[in-house]
């Protein structure tokens, strides 16, 4: 028996090197077990093989028993924790009605900002503010928008928390691994600060529920770490006249910019007409990232959203910001509209 765990914690070690996903690791030891009891079926009682292999088949199949009840156990929780967020009523509208002594005493360096103040505060507690992506970047953005006081904070991610998120994904801990990471962000959020509304959706953003769900909100953060939802974003808040703040990382450099044509500045795919090939950009999980770069670039996104809905100072419309934390080099570079743009051009 010893020989056959041993087997099953080399696949788990070996898939876990590979970045194999848990569901194909954990198939790989199904298929091992179904081997294990073939054999102490096949083989006649007092077979060496068998005799090392637990001699009895009945015991084995009471292992892939437990290991299948407990994997569906954990399935249907997820999935019930997912159904009960979703069919939730929705929370009371924040940002209504006159601000409480400790909600005050909480944004009291905000409202001492000459740039903020009082309505700039009161501005951010009525603002609605959709974050696209839990992640990386999603961390920080959601925590300091969070803290900030922005009265309703939507975070959309389909993704579970997996342990080679934690050493950059700083909202997360070491119990939210295999939990939504939508759920468990929105929890900390609440927990966070108690003021504010929050509302997760654990499910990927697609094109059939993109412009009903952003049309709920002001302004839209995009953390995500693919093309394809990137363009989809930007198209939906192009369509609804949106703000839409993006950014993007690898290895040990960010970007960030405001994407606003409705007001004069380029969209997304102004600057990205074209997806690039997928060897030329690699994933985090590829090619590596530095853990505090996340939050060095979510950061930004969140003092460019603060910014912006406070009217404070001056945002990134129009220029894109280039962070190169290996060199501790920043660089902003104009960018233009493009009138033959598909997506906001003409």
């Amino acid at each position: 028996m010893i020989v056959v765990f041993a087997m099953a914690g080399v696949i788990w070690g070996i898939g876990a090197a590979m970045k194999a996903p848990k569901q194909a690791r954990w198939i790989m030891i199904g298929l091992l077990l179904t081997g294990v009891i073939a054999i102490n079926l096949i083989l006649p009682d007092g077979h060496p093989m068998r005799e090392g292999l637990g001699g009895d088949a009945r015991l084995w199949l009471l292992i892939l028993a437990f290991a299948g009840l407990t994997l569906a156990y954990r399935t249907g929780l997820r999935r019930l924790r997912s159904r009960v967020v979703d069919q939730a009523p929705p929370p009371p509208v924040a940002g209504t009605g006159a601000p409480s002594d400790a909600e005050l005493r909480r944004y009291a360096r905000h409202i001492a900002l000459r740039e903020v103040g009082g309505p700039g505060q009161m501005a951010l507690r009525r603002a609605r503010v959709l974050v696209v992506g839990a992640g990386g970047l999603g961390s920080p953005v959601i925590q300091y928008l969070a803290a900030a006081g922005v009265g309703t904070l939507g975070i959309i991610d389909d993704d579970t928390v997996d342990a080679t998120n934690l050493h950059r994904q700083v909202i997360f801990r070491s119990d939210d691994v295999d939990e939504p990471k939508a759920i468990a962000a929105a929890q900390a959020a609440s927990a966070l600060n108690p003021y504010i509304t929050v509302k997760p959706y654990n499910r990927r953003l697609t094109a059939d529920i993109a412009p009903e769900l952003v049309a709920d909100y002001d302004l839209v953060l995009d953390g995500t770490d693919n093309f394809a939802t990137r363009y989809l974003v930007n198209a939906t808040c192009v369509a609804a006249e949106i703000p839409l703040i993006a950014a993007a990382i690898t290895q040990w450099e960010g970007q960030i910019s405001l994407y606003d044509p409705a007001r004069g500045g380029p969209c997304f795919q102004c600057l990205f007409p074209e997806a690039p090939d997928p060897a030329l950009v690699p994933t985090c999980a590829e090619a590596g990232v530095i853990g505090p770069l996340p939050g060095v670039i979510g950061t930004m996104m969140a003092v460019e959203a603060i910014k912006y809905l406070t009217q404070a100072g001056e945002g990134l419309r129009g220029r894109l910001m280039i962070y190169d934390a290996l060199y501790a080099d920043t660089r902003l570079i104009a960018a233009d509209r493009r009138e033959d743009c598909p997506v906001c051009g003409g």
